[in-house]
């Protein structure tokens, strides 16, 4: 049908409406809360107050664009806009005729259209008409059955139109119909293909509504039926108790009753157990509650209320079985036996809450399950990693389906003891998420003000947790909440030395591994060079589990050779080791015996230890662009900045050109781009670097440095030096830069490591560039060669400048 316009189009502002649609001769307010649609009506008040309003097609788009939009929309009359609190705007809009969207003529600050208004045919009365107009009252008419009921008026008002084109405007406009289904009513412009449109609709609406309305009297006849079998099984109860039939559920009653006599439980507990055993004897043995009421009771049973082990308070006895068990860990066994010493003088103290934090592999958990052991205690252990939801913690409540107490009960009652050693693994790695945060529910557990009374969700009754010793474990604290870590105790447990390591391997993990593949030391032999060549060849971690995985598969090599007769033992020593394991897999990478130009040795510390970080720069020739690469993360972009910012200027001093940042390109690269590397401590590892570069003088490669730089040249502390100066001892490192700041921190230092290297504390930049640097040679710091080739002496430096 060719669309007739009622005059020249008009540029009008529209207003995109979502899930809403406006039908002329109808009223509709509605809320506004787009900018740009408030915009709009601001414009539109101020010229004639009219507006041209279109309904979205997807309701979810923010910024409607002209094919988000139905092309056929109703002008409008804005009768009243009224602000609300904030930005928001509610306005009241008359419509007052169809028009065509042709285009758009902008989109900011608010879409401004040109509309074409649809004239409107005369209505011509025939037969068709009169019929469809007796089709759409029916169609109403079966509608109205199902639907909830209309207002009187708008009823009135269907049935005496006669107007095909009015009637289907006016339906459509005052019925609960979709938008979509709206909106293809207002888009027919023909008034008898408007008409047979909306009887259509109204067919589909009636038959969705029939539908709903048999699924609600299904839904109420069960209910009918449910009322009437508990009727009838409250009367059979009453039928039992008149003949005094006593059922099992009573003799189970007394069972429980008779179970709860011999707890002696506190009194609120005691009541609330007892409140339960009553609520079950009124129960039938076919209702679903009675099995949550018997699990409940059997939860809250089998509880260790009052039960509790002996402590051992023989400290010597308690020392030798730790040392018995773990090689090292001086600060977890002192404090273990400082524990001991207050409970054996004050007789009672509250809970504790210790924190063992360090690299993986080195022992924090099985350190834990070894001083239960050690102080005569049962052992509990609760696994946190990956744990995300509140209700792990806490418990669930008795209302959902299948609801179960939270792991801090579930452990209890495993243990079977109220003063447990509880081990809380892996508590750096817990999450949270839109369930709830299970660090915060870890409060209470951790706290001894408040565990005194901790209640699960599930049992919902207080229980005494301040006898319980906690031991957590952790390999990062960065991840731990403040609030939670507060209440903790934190002792920090480093990587191993190599020499620790051998000494564990040869105290502990060669008999484990023996005895677990079914031999003795008559067998197979490891020697001690065996082990040393295994540690620094074949593993390169903090603490000894690829260790052990090795010593595991020289195990498993031998067994075949024992199989198969090829001797009754094995010896295995440093100069065989390859033929069991292949070819090293770790081999010094690091020189540090020669000195290079613009490569400097850094200290970093990982999830796993101390590792040696070198910075390498290069200096095309370029306008002065940087380029960071090696996987870094935005603090140390942030520490090569500073580092530049500070040489630029101090340029002159350092004897540097002061334009050099227009003629040459910086790059900056931190080897292994694979891994991720993030953190401020390689400030001046990245100055020394680029100074050298641009000198052309040698960078020791005998030292190491780790330190914050600021734009003054000031070298700020740093964490993690015990690990970082574990990983320089292990690659060979002679000299370790730290900060003055970090002097304190020297004693925490392992003593073959301190004994190992030479410490030097700086509080300026310039400090660290004249231990770290060399002095230039001679007319030749323009020398490629220089530049480039390892020099390892002086003498070979001369032959290269010469």
């Amino acid at each position: 049908m060719t669309i007739q316009f009622a005059g020249e189009p008009r540029t009008i502002p529209l207003l995109a409406l979502r899930g809403y649609t406006v039908f002329p001769g109808s009223s509709l307010s509605f809320e506004v809360a787009r900018p740009a649609s408030v915009k709009a009506l601001e414009a539109c008040i101020e010229r004639d107050q009219l507006i041209f309003l279109v309904t979205q097609r997807d309701i979810r788009v923010e910024e409607p664009s002209l094919r988000d939009l139905y092309h056929i929309g109703t002008i409008s009359r804005v009768k009243q806009m009224l602000r609300l609190p904030g930005d928001n705007v509610r306005v009241l809009c008359e419509g007052v005729s169809r028009a065509v969207l042709l285009r758009l003529v902008r989109e900011k600050p608010f879409l401004l259209a040109v509309a074409g208004e649809v004239e409107e045919p005369a209505p011509v009365p025939s037969l068709r008409s009169r019929s469809l107009v007796r089709a759409a009252r029916e169609a109403y008419e079966k509608y109205a059955e199902f639907a909830p009921p209309a207002a009187k008026d708008v009823v009135l008002n269907i049935l005496a139109e006669e107007d095909p084109a009015r009637l289907a405007d006016f339906t459509a406009a005052n019925l609960n119909l979709s938008y979509q289904n709206k909106q293809a009513v207002l888009s027919e412009i023909s008034p008898e293909k408007r008409l047979a449109k909306l009887c259509s609709v109204l067919k589909d609406e009636a038959e969705l509504a029939r539908v709903g309305a048999s699924i609600q009297s299904r839904v109420k006849e069960q209910m009918d039926k449910n009322q009437r079998d508990y009727f009838l099984r409250e009367q059979i109860k009453a039928i039992r108790a008149e003949l005094g039939d006593k059922e099992d559920t009573q003799a189970e009653c007394d069972a429980y009753t008779e179970k709860l006599d011999r707890l002696s439980l506190p009194a609120e507990v005691d009541e609330k157990l007892r409140g339960e055993i009553a609520r079950l004897s009124r129960m039938s043995t076919t209702s679903p509650e009675s099995g949550v009421v018997r699990t409940y009771l059997d939860t809250c049973m089998a509880l260790p209320w009052n039960t509790e082990t002996r402590d051992k308070f023989d400290i010597r006895a308690t020392e030798r079985t730790l040392n018995a068990d773990h090689y090292g860990m001086e600060d977890v066994k002192r404090r273990v036996l400082e524990y001991i010493a207050v409970r054996q003088l004050s007789g009672g103290v509250k809970s504790q809450i210790i924190c063992l934090v360090g690299p993986p592999g080195t022992g924090k958990t099985s350190i834990a399950l070894s001083v239960a052991k050690s102080i005569g205690r049962k052992c509990a252990r609760v696994s946190l990693g990956g744990i995300s939801d509140e209700a792990e913690i806490r418990g669930h409540r008795r209302t959902y389906i299948g609801a179960m107490p939270g792991r801090i009960i579930h452990a209890l009652s495993t243990a079977g003891s109220r003063n447990c050693v509880m081990v809380l693994d892996e508590i750096d790695k817990l999450g949270r998420d839109y369930k709830g945060d299970p660090s915060a529910a870890l409060l209470e557990v951790l706290d001894p003000e408040q565990n005194v009374s901790f209640r699960d969700n599930y049992l919902e009754l207080p229980f005494d947790l301040s006898q319980v010793l906690f031991i957590m474990t952790a390999n990062t604290l960065d991840t731990i909440p403040r609030p939670l870590l507060d209440r903790m105790e934190v002792i920090e447990i480093s990587g191993y030395t190599d020499e620790e390591k051998v000494q564990i391997a040869k105290r502990h993990l060669v008999k484990k591994q023996l005895k677990a593949h079914g031999m003795n030391g008559h067998q197979l032999r490891i020697g001690e060079d065996a082990l040393r060549r295994l540690i620094r060849g074949y593993t390169r971690e903090s603490g000894v589990r690829a260790l052990e995985r090795e010593i595991a598969a020289l195990c498993r090599k031998a067994a075949v050779e024992l199989v198969e007769g090829e001797g009754s033992l094995i010896h295995i020593r440093a100069a065989n080791l390859a033929k069991y394991l292949g070819e090293p897999r770790y081999t010094d990478t690091t020189d540090t015996s020669c000195d290079r130009v613009g490569l400097v040795n850094g200290l970093a510390y990982t999830a796993v230890g101390g590792e040696m970080l070198q910075v390498e720069v290069n200096l095309p020739s370029g306008d002065g662009k940087l380029q960071l690469t090696g996987n870094l993360g935005d603090v140390m972009k942030e520490s090569a900045m500073a580092a530049i910012s500070y040489i630029r200027t101090h340029a002159e001093e350092l004897g540097i050109d002061p334009e050099f940042y227009k003629k040459k390109d910086i790059h900056i690269h931190f080897p292994e781009g694979a891994v991720p590397k993030d953190g401020p401590s390689a400030g001046i590892t990245i100055t020394t670097a680029l100074v050298s570069a641009l000198t052309g003088r040698l960078a020791r490669a005998s030292i190491a440095m780790t330190g914050e730089i600021t734009l003054r040249g000031r070298v700020l502390p740093i964490g993690g030096l015990k690990e970082k100066t574990m990983a320089a001892y292990r690659e060979g490192i002679r000299t370790v830069i730290i900060p003055a700041d970090n002097r304190k921190d020297l004693e925490k230092i392992d003593p073959t490591v301190r004994e190992g290297l030479q410490f030097l504390t700086v509080s300026e930049v310039g400090e660290v560039l004249a231990a770290a640097l060399r002095p230039a040679a001679k007319d030749c710091c323009e020398t490629a060669a220089c530049m480039t080739e390892p020099v390892k002496n002086t003498a070979k430096r001369t032959e290269i400048c010469s």
